[in-house]
């Protein structure tokens, strides 16, 4: 059976012949035709039941894009890129990970993936005290599943910062409502992102009846938050006589800037926290699949209860 790997030179020719712009579901009708797949190979499913080539065909189409050798130019499509436009794949046997690693950009996904997996693995193996090759198989599975959580944390914080500063206000507005403040949607939205009041993006009301305020500030950004940050934050906050602020952003906090937060009594959310209480509360996140598991119920079958 086809890796993902195995699909992304057979597809970048099929782009390359026609040079439009692809659906997925045009891209695997056009892809199992090229490679004269058989019906089983077509009509192999995985347990859940998605087909395998399809399913496969999502990650090459991902990988490719974390190369820069494709663009998504509107949602759920995608064409070639200059990049991919220019490479001469009649030199190509095969397009792998070593030949990906030739652009910068899929090292720096793969980078950003390997810190996290070292430092996830690292901390799961001391949490239950032993080497990899003794993992039982729920522990196998909670690995995994964290493992599988930091690329999708990776893939929302790409998106958000995509999109526009405005964009991120909303899905701050979004996440606050989510998590039970600022009253009404309608009430929070008009909150966040209308004050531009000295470091001070919004406020929003910490229950429904409006009691008492947070204030936030928001910024969508690439680099480290350092102690003036916080510091012009503080003095916006002492200038509204202000006891509760949230600041929230997409990148991350310097050591210098956390010890200045908890002085004041700051609550901060980098990008790490802020797409793990996306996903916490079901932000842009859609369940992909789910399973039980089951162990014995002794109770069952001790026969005194019978």
């Amino acid at each position: 059976m086809y890796t993902h790997y195995d699909l992304m030179l057979p597809l970048l020719k099929l782009m390359h012949a026609d040079d439009i712009t692809y659906s997925l579901k045009e891209a695997y009708t056009r892809l199992i035709h090229e490679l004269n797949c058989s019906e089983k190979e077509i009509n192999e499913t995985m347990e859940d039941g998605r087909n395998v080539i399809f399913y496969r065909l999502q990650w090459t189409k991902t990988y490719l894009k974390k190369a820069g050798l494709i663009e998504y130019p509107e949602r759920a499509h995608f064409k070639l890129s200059d990049l991919g436009r220019s490479l001469n794949l009649n030199e190509l046997n095969q397009i792998d990970r070593k030949y990906l690693s030739k652009f910068d950009s899929f090292n720096q996904f793969r980078k950003n993936n390997s810190k996290l997996d070292k430092d996830q693995k690292q901390n799961f193996y001391q949490e239950v005290d032993v080497i990899p090759d003794e993992l039982t198989p729920p522990e196998i599975i909670t690995e995994q599943a964290k493992l599988l959580e930091n690329d999708l944390k990776i893939e929302l914080l790409n998106l958000i910062k995509n999109n526009s500063p405005q964009f991120f206000e909303k899905l701050v507005v979004d996440l606050l409502v989510a998590m039970g403040y600022g009253g009404s949607h309608k009430d929070a939205a008009q909150a966040i992102g209308k004050t531009n009041d000295g470091g001070i993006d919004g406020i929003i009301s910490e229950d429904r009846l409006g009691l008492d305020k947070i204030y936030i500030q928001a910024k969508r950004w690439d680099n480290t938050i350092g102690r003036p940050d916080i510091q012009q934050f503080k003095g916006a906050l002492a200038d509204q006589v202000a006891k509760k602020g949230v600041f929230i952003t997409t990148s991350n906090f310097s050591r210098e800037a956390i010890e200045s937060a908890k002085k004041s009594g700051i609550v901060l959310i980098d990008g790490d926290k802020l797409t793990s209480l996306m996903i916490e509360f079901g932000l842009g996140v859609q369940i992909e699949r789910s399973f039980h598991i089951y162990k014995i119920d002794q109770d069952r079958f001790d026969e005194d209860t019978f």
